[in-house]
Parts: structure tokens; C-alpha cells; sequence
């Protein structure tokens, strides 16, 4: 009975207690960075923003998720209603299990596997099903139409995103994403890569539907894209899942250009901060791009948007692909 415990019990209870640790802490950043963006939109808009809810409206994002708990989930007539409500559930599902591969800091990562990154890439892949469902299970028009959008608008993106990664992949010579942050112990892979460190987080925002790329939430023709006839808690899983994939975007930039939990610098001063502190501060300088971003540009044309992740975007990360494999091979660098 002591051996079958030791065996498997305990490991079991041990990768359960992580990723509970983890979720609520996700859940908690999710809930933090709503009040967080629209601190930083105020700043930028010269307004005072939240306040009122607690000191300085730190209870507004606790005041909003119990409104939301509290109303009524209304589900239309015409839609089915199984998908209808597997639909927000899949999305967000989807953006916490991406989790399980992202290292907080030296051996701090749920599930350290070999293939990390592809891992990271399928999941990515799966989060156009759940926007489709939801729009086709709502049996309406806009939100077929936003949905059908923010699909193409993904997967279109994602195949620029994919080749980016291909770079980082060839400088590290490992798809263990613990490998890849090792690997930029001496020099971070943005200082070398820069274009696809820049081609990457543009990406991350059409990948998420933020803006400039939130076509899906075209008000002036959509309404309010896939998810209009949604309300209630169903509606507040496609917001959670939208605030954590924000997160999931940035600390992928972070591991993948900048360091993870290294310091910039490899001085005793720095080598003291935790890792897991230096991987928090990165991931909210990417937060902050992101807010930043909605700040202060304006929405692009649809055929902007296509036009730019096909005809420039493709192309541009596909011959760096190129350029990066022909100097590894032939400076001898491999």
C-alpha cells in the first residue's frame, strides 16, 4: 500500500496542487489586468479610470465577476444549445492547458517535455474551433459572419507565427522550451532576431483579436462579432480566455526572445532576483505593448489585415527562416 502511494499517488497530488497554484494565479493576473488595461487606457486618455470600488477601484474586477455571475444566461431560441454554451467553455479551457509547458523559472514548469513548442503551437491551432462553434451554435448571421472572420484572420497568422518560431528553434537546436531559455544565457534571440521578434508580437495581437486587428468586434457592421448573443458567465469565459491568451502571447515572447527567467545581465546584483520575478516583469512589459497598442492605433480595413499577414508578413519570416538556417550552416554554427 506505502509503494502504490509513493508510486503513484503522491505524483499524482503533486501535479495536481501545481496546477491548481498555477490556474489560480492565472485567473488572478486575468482578473488584475481588466482593471490594469483600463488604468493605463485613463492614463493615456487623461481620465481617472476605475476608482470608485475599493482603494484606488482595486475591487472592480471582483465587483465585475460577481455582476457577471449573478445575471442570467440567455440562450437564444434557434441556437443549439449544447455548443452554444461547449463553445466559450472550449476557449477558455484551451487557453489555460497551454500552461502546462510554460517554465516560471529554473525547473519550474508543470510538464517539462521535449516538444514544448509544438505543444504550445497545437493548442494555439485548436482555439479557431471553439470561435467558429460559438458562431455557427449562436444561429445568427453576425455572429456566423464575426466568427468566419476571426477564423481566417487566425489561421492566417498563425502560419507567420509558426515560421518565427522556426527561427528560434534553429538558434537553440531544441524544441524543450527550457533549452530555448537556456540558450539565450549569453545573448537573448532578440538581439539577433529582431524583425521576428517584432513580426512575432504583431502576430500575438492578430493571433488574440486586439487591436488594430479587432475586426471580429467590428461594431459599425458585426455588432459585436462571434460572441453577440452570448451573456452572462458564457460570455465572461470568451473575455477570460481572450485576457489569458494576452498573457500566454507575452510570456511566449518573453521565452522566446527575451530571456525567460534569465536577467539581462549575468552580474550577482541581478543573479539574485528570483527567475520567476524577472519572467513576471517581462511578460507585463509585453502586457503593456498590448494596452498600449489599444491606446493608440485605429482599427485596420479587413483587407489590410489579410493583405498584411499574407504578402508581407509570410514572406518576410519565411526568408528570414532562410537566412537564419544559411548562416547557422555555413558560419559552422551547427
Amino acid at each position: 500500500m506505502a509503494s502504490f502511494f509513493s508510486t503513484y499517488a503522491l505524483p499524482t497530488i503533486i501535479i495536481v496542487v501545481q496546477i491548481a497554484v498555477v490556474v489560480g494565479i492565472l485567473l488572478g493576473c486575468v482578473a488584475y489586468l481588466t482593471l490594469a488595461e483600463r488604468k493605463v487606457l485613463a492614463a493615456m486618455q487623461l481620465r481617472m479610470g476605475p476608482n470608485v470600488v475599493g482603494p484606488f477601484g482595486l475591487f472592480q474586477p471582483i465587483a465585475d465577476g460577481l455582476k457577471l455571475l449573478t445575471k442570467e444566461t440567455v440562450i437564444p431560441s434557434g441556437a443549439n444549445r449544447i455548443l452554444f454554451v461547449a463553445a466559450p467553455m472550449l476557449t477558455f479551457i484551451l487557453s489555460l492547458i497551454a500552461w502546462a509547458v510554460i517554465p516560471f523559472g529554473q525547473g519550474m514548469v508543470i510538464a517539462d517535455i521535449n516538444v514544448g513548442i509544438l505543444y504550445l503551437f497545437a493548442i494555439s491551432s485548436l482555439g479557431v474551433y471553439g470561435i467558429v462553434v460559438a458562431g455557427w451554435a449562436s444561429n445568427s448571421k453576425y455572429a456566423f459572419l464575426g466568427a468566419l472572420r476571426s477564423a481566417a484572420q487566425m489561421v492566417s497568422y498563425e502560419v507567420s507565427i509558426g515560421f518565427v518560431i522556426v527561427t528560434v528553434l534553429l538558434c537553440a537546436g531544441s524544441m524543450n522550451i527550457s533549452k530555448i531559455v537556456e540558450a539565450q544565457r549569453h545573448l537573448w534571440f532578440f538581439i539577433p532576431l529582431f524583425p521576428m521578434f517584432i513580426l512575432f508580437f504583431i502576430s500575438g495581437l492578430a493571433e488574440t483579436n486586439r487591436t488594430p486587428f479587432d475586426l471580429v468586434e467590428g461594431e459599425s457592421e458585426l455588432v459585436a462579432g462571434y460572441f453577440v448573443e452570448y451573456s452572462s458567465m458564457t460570455f465572461a469565459l470568451f473575455y477570460l480566455g481572450e485576457y489569458a491568451n494576452m498573457i500566454l502571447i507575452s510570456a511566449m515572447t518573453a521565452i522566446l526572445f527575451l530571456g525567460g527567467w534569465l536577467p539581462p545581465f549575468d552580474i550577482a546584483p541581478l543573479n539574485w532576483v528570483p527567475g520567476p520575478i524577472w519572467f513576471f516583469a517581462k511578460t507585463c512589459f509585453g502586457l503593456f505593448f498590448f494596452l498600449w497598442a489599444r491606446a493608440t492605433l485605429p482599427r485596420y480595413r479587413y483587407d489590410q489585415l489579410m493583405r498584411l499577414g499574407w504578402k508581407v508578413f509570410l514572406p518576410l519570416s519565411l526568408g528570414y527562416v532562410a537566412l537564419v538556417a544559411g548562416v547557422l550552416v555555413y558560419g559552422g554554427l551547427v
